[in-house]
C-alpha cells in the first residue's frame, strides 16, 4: 500500500509525542504540516528558518528515529522553510532545505548551528562591533534579601523568591511572577533572587533586563539582521529575569520572540523571574499562549505593607544610614503614609537631608511638614464605594440599584460607567473591583471598559456622563 506524507508524518508524530515533553511538542511539532512524499523523502512545511534552526539543532536524532520506523534507512526529510521577508517588497515565500538527517549524522546540505557557548555570538549589552559572549548580570547588589523586610504583605512573595535563589529552575516556582502596584518592592526582590543566586551558584548565568530594554534591544536585533544571535544570546541565560512585563502588551513580534525564549529556558530547566504591576488574568494585550506560561509556576502579590512592617521598613533604612530617630517619630511616619515603601522611604530621606542641612532637631513638626508634602503630591486614589456612590447619585438611584442584577439599560451603564472609573482610578484588580460592584467576574468588568471607551468616541450624550462624572471624581 503506498504511504502518504499525511500518515507517515501522523505515525512520525505519535512515536515524538511519545519522546518528549508535551509543552515541547505542541510548540515544535504541532504548528509542522507535512507537504508530500516522493519514495523515501519527506516534505514538511515549517513556520519559519528559525523554526527550521531549532528542529535540526534540539530534534534531529527523534526526527531520524521516527522516520527510519516509518521509510526505513534511507529516510530523508526536506523542509519546507516560509522565508521572512520584513524588509523586502516581495510576496512571501517558501525556500526548500535538505535535513542534515542523514546516516552517518554529517554536515551535508546545511550548516547547523554551534552550541551556544561555543559560537561567536553578538551580546545586545555590549558596545556594537565587540564581540564577547561573557554576560554582566545588570543587578545591583544592594537590592537584598537583608534590605528587604518581611512582612504579611510580602511573605508568601519572599518566601518563594527564596525557594528559587537556593534551587534555581528546581522547584515549581517556574516562572515566578512577582506583581503588585507602584513602590511595593518588586524589583527589589526580583533583583535580590539574582543576587543571592549570583553569590549561591557563581557558574550561573544570571541576567536582569527591564521588558522595554529587551524591545528595544529585540527592535535593533531585526534592524541589524541579527534577529537569531539575539534569540540565541538569551537561550543562553540560566536564570532570566525581567521586570514590568506588563510593557509587552500590544507588542505582538516582541511577544512571539519572548515566547520562543520562555519555551527554550523552560524547557531546559531555567528559571524565569518576572515582575508586572498586575496579575496574569488583568493584563490586557497580551497572546493568551504567553498569559497561559506565566500561570505555569506561581503568581505571588506584594501588598501595601501593614503598620508593623512599615516600622520595621523605616527602622532597617536608619539602621543602615546610620541615623537615629526618636520612636514617636517613626510611628508618625508609619501612620500616615501607607501606600508604599518608596514614599516611606523618602520620607525619611527628606526628614534626614532637611535636619542635617538646616541643621534642626528630628521633631514632629518637622515630620508634619515633610509627610504633608508627601502626600498632597501624590496623586490621591479614590475607593471603589466613592465612585459607586458618585455615580449613583449622579444617575439619582441608589447603590444598591447600581449593583444589582436588572438589565435596564441606565442603570448598565451606571453599572459600567463604575467599573470603568474604578479600573481607571484605582489600584484594584479587575476580578476585585468585579466583586465589590455587583458581585461580577472580571470579564464583565474587562467588557464594561471596553463599552465605555467604544461609546464615549460615539456618543455624545454618553461622552458628556464620562467628562461631568471625571470632574465630580478627580476635584
Amino acid at each position: 500500500m503506498t504511504q502518504t506524507a499525511d500518515t507517515v508524518w501522523k505515525n512520525c508524530l505519535l512515536f515524538i509525542k511519545d519522546n518528549i515533553k508535551p509543552q515541547a511538542y505542541k510548540t515544535w511539532f504541532e504548528p509542522i504540516k507535512p507537504v508530500k512524499i516522493s519514495k523515501d523523502i519527506l516534505t514538511i512545511q515549517v513556520p519559519s528558518k528559525f523554526f527550521f534552526e531549532w528542529l535540526e539543532e534540539h530534534y534531529i536524532k527523534l526526527l531520524r528515529v521516527a522516520l527510519v520506523r516509518e521509510l526505513g534507512e534511507k529516510a530523508k526529510l526536506v523542509y519546507d522553510v516560509k522565508m521572512e521577508n520584513s524588509y523586502s517588497s516581495k510576496k512571501p515565500h517558501t525556500v526548500k532545505f535538505p535535513s542534515s538527517n542523514r546516516k552517518p549524522f554529517n554536515s551535508q546540505g546545511v550548516t547547523i548551528p554551534l552550541d551556544i557557548d561555543r559560537r561567536e555570538l553578538k551580546n545586545p549589552f555590549v558596545i556594537p562591533g565587540i564581540q564577547k559572549v561573557k554576560i554582566e548580570s545588570q543587578l545591583n547588589p544592594n537590592y537584598n534579601f537583608d534590605s528587604f523586610i518581611e512582612g504579611d504583605s510580602n511573605r508568601l512573595a519572599r518566601s518563594a523568591g527564596m525557594a528559587v535563589a537556593n534551587k534555581p529552575g528546581g522547584t515549581s516556582f517556574n516562572p515566578l511572577l512577582i506583581y503588585g502596584g507602584v513602590g511595593l518592592g518588586k524589583t527589589h526582590l526580583a533583583q535580590a533572587i539574582g543576587v543571592r543566586i549570583k553569590d549561591k551558584y557563581p557558574e550561573k548565568t544570571v541576567l536582569y533586563i527591564s521588558s522595554e530594554k529587551f524591545t528595544q534591544q529585540y527592535i535593533d536585533s531585526v534592524r541589524g539582521n541579527t534577529r537569531n544571535d539575539f534569540i540565541h544570546f538569551y537561550q543562553m541565560i540560566d536564570v532570566l529575569i525581567v521586570d514590568d512585563v506588563q510593557f509587552l502588551s500590544g507588542k505582538s513580534s516582541t511577544q512571539d520572540v519572548f515566547f520562543h525564549i520562555f519555551n527554550h529556558l523552560h524547557q531546559n530547566g531555567k528559571q524565569v523571574i518576572l515582575t508586572s504591576d498586575k496579575a496574569p488574568v488583568d493584563m490586557q494585550d497580551i497572546e493568551q499562549r504567553l498569559l497561559s506560561r506565566f500561570k505555569w509556576g506561581l503568581s505571588a502579590e506584594l501588598m501595601p505593607p501593614d503598620y508593623e512592617t512599615r516600622i520595621l521598613i523605616l527602622q532597617n533604612k536608619m539602621f543602615r544610614d546610620g541615623v537615629e530617630i526618636p520612636d514617636d517619630i517613626v510611628e508618625y511616619i508609619a501612620k500616615n503614609i501607607k501606600t508604599n515603601v518608596r514614599e516611606l522611604e523618602g520620607v525619611l530621606i527628606s526628614l534626614i537631608a532637611q535636619a542635617s542641612f538646616n541643621r534642626k532637631e528630628f521633631t514632629i513638626a518637622l515630620t508634619k511638614q515633610i509627610v504633608d508634602k508627601f502626600v498632597k503630591n501624590t496623586k490621591k486614589e479614590v475607593s471603589i464605594d466613592y465612585i459607586q456612590k458618585v455615580v449613583s447619585k449622579y444617575f439619582e438611584m441608589d447603590v444598591s440599584t447600581l449593583q444589582s442584577k436588572t438589565r435596564k439599560r441606565h442603570i448598565v451603564q451606571a453599572r459600567q460607567l463604575a467599573m470603568f472609573f474604578a479600573k481607571r482610578m484605582t489600584k484594584a484588580s479587575l476580578a476585585s473591583i468585579g466583586s465589590q460592584i455587583g458581585s461580577r467576574d472580571h470579564a464583565t468588568v474587562l467588557h464594561a471598559c471596553k463599552t465605555v471607551d467604544n461609546l464615549a468616541e460615539t456618543d455624545k450624550s454618553f461622552r458628556k456622563y464620562v467628562d461631568e462624572l471625571t470632574k465630580k471624581l478627580t476635584f
